[in-house]
């Protein structure tokens, strides 16, 4: 009898023991994970992607990519042609002397050559027109050449294409006490430069104009 209750005793208190220690201890919280999947869009995930900032790297081009304009070209918005540059830079000596700046286009030859080219009769039978427009206006054609050859040779080159370029106007009707001649030979060049790029430019029949 005595061992009965000494045992209902014993599981009593290893019952109450069991519950104190089960009731004192605290419960660790859940930690829940939340991973996106492997195919999640980065909107998906409520972080947006830092977008591509690749530098756009220019187009180059070399040089033999950029053509060299021939006489008689017309300039244009992205860059000045060298008759652009020329036409420039003789109206401002023509405005410091105060001449009239005319539009009267001017004339190339070849190499060593004071012949009239087929390109240029176009031009001049333009510039035949402009004088019958323009009465009152007298001119003087300069004659021009490259760098090549002596100074005397050039300047004897530079006379005979400016006559022939006046023989011509003459020949169309344009009265010959209108227009004289001068030759600067390779005195005065249009473009600076050593190669044919340079000389092709400078090899002209340049107008100046003065009024009656």
């Amino acid at each position: 009898m005595r061992w009965t209750r000494r045992a209902g005793v014993g599981s009593t208190v290893t019952l109450a023991l069991m519950t104190l220690l089960m009731t004192g201890c605290p419960k660790r919280p859940e930690v829940v994970e939340t991973v996106p999947p492997p195919s999640a869009q980065p909107g998906q995930t409520g972080v947006s992607a830092a977008p591509s900032t690749k530098p756009a790297i220019p187009e180059e081009r070399s040089p033999a990519e950029v053509a060299v304009p021939a006489p008689g070209a017309t300039p244009t918005e992205t860059g000045a042609t060298p008759e652009a540059r020329i036409a420039e830079a003789e109206a401002g000596r023509e405005a410091a002397a105060g001449a009239q700046v005319l539009e009267l286009k001017d004339i190339f030859f070849d190499f060593d050559q004071s012949a009239i080219r087929d390109d240029s009769t176009k031009l001049l039978n333009e510039d035949v027109e402009w004088f019958r427009k323009n009465p009152a206006v007298k001119v003087t054609i300069e004659g021009h050449c490259d760098e090549r050859g002596s100074s005397e040779y050039n300047l004897a080159l530079g006379e005979r294409r400016a006559r022939a370029t006046r023989d011509y106007l003459v020949a169309a009707g344009i009265a010959a006490n209108r227009i004289s001649t001068i030759s600067y030979g390779k005195e005065r060049p249009f473009v600076v430069g050593h190669d044919e790029s340079a000389w092709r430019w400078n090899r002209r029949a340049h107008f100046v104009s003065s009024v009656k």
